[in-house]
């Protein structure tokens, strides 16, 4: 039976929700964790954030925001634009070459695109930050189901099976009908594998929520009753986590080229 995988995404820079993030994950007994990306950006402990990552994670794939911080900020909004160059600056300031060269290394081969799968797993679970079809940058909205379904179609044609996703911030499954379930609208946040139906899971947000819930964001794929190669993974469940985000509100705003409203939109999970 394969172990449970703990995906995280959109860390943004928020040290505070991910140190209890990975508390709750540890606390689980749960020892395989995976990024989905952004890292970076938006939040004040970039460096610390990184570092959680390597050290906590078994690997983790390329968001817009580590992308922009590596190489250029195109298409961000001014708040995020100013979020990425000082981000540039904070990683830079590193006194330590080696820690300084080894942060970079570890951002810049960040993977686009992985596969997740066990010896015999015919589910292969895809993993990208954004869509299948545009694995950075494209945002899967749960308005799509209704005024682009046509979107989500070319989408799914590039799904096997099941296909997690970070990027909008906010949790849910899409199914191939097409639907998007809310994890408040699953029985015990729970969305169980359907023969015969491909779903996208969107983990939600580890630093910034946007569902209108401050709690930090994580989803755990857990395997089936009885799994087997056919069936090695049976259902994923939303957890919401708690953290203190006055501490996290208050490095922003002592931060000039981080915008308040950064620091705001936390309390209200926005």
């Amino acid at each position: 039976m394969p172990a449970p995988v703990a995906f995280i995404s959109d860390i943004h820079g928020n040290a505070e929700a991910l140190s209890a993030v990975l508390a709750d994950i540890r606390g689980k007994g749960i020892t395989r964790v995976v990024c989905l990306g952004d890292i970076v950006g938006y939040g004040p402990e970039p460096i610390r954030c990184v570092d959680l990552v390597r050290e906590n994670c078994e690997f983790s794939l390329m968001g817009n925001h580590d992308f922009g911080v590596l190489y250029e900020p195109t298409n961000f909004n001014p708040s995020a634009e100013s979020a990425a160059f000082w981000t540039r600056e904070a990683l830079d300031a590193e006194p330590d070459d080696a820690k300084r060269q080894q942060r970079y290394e570890f951002l810049g081969r960040l993977r686009v695109r992985a596969v997740l799968s066990e010896p015999g797993d015919r589910m292969n679970v895809l993993l990208v930050h954004g869509s299948p079809r545009r694995p950075i940058n494209e945002y899967i909205f749960s308005d799509d189901v209704q005024s682009a379904p046509d979107k989500l179609t070319t989408i799914f044609e590039r799904v096997s099976k099941v296909c997690f996703v970070g990027h909008t911030h906010v949790p849910g499954v899409f199914t191939d009908e097409p639907d998007f379930y809310p994890p408040g609208e699953l029985s015990d946040n729970t969305y169980r594998f359907v023969d015969g139906e491909k779903a996208i899971i969107n983990v939600g947000s580890v630093g910034q929520p946007r569902d209108l819930d401050p709690r930090a964001s994580y989803v755990v794929l857990e395997p089936a009753n009885g799994a087997g190669a056919d069936k090695p993974y049976g259902q994923v469940r939303f957890v919401r986590v708690p953290y203190n985000i006055e501490a996290c509100a208050a490095k922003i705003k002592a931060i000039p080229q981080l915008s308040d409203w950064l620091a705001d939109r936390l309390y209200e999970g926005r």
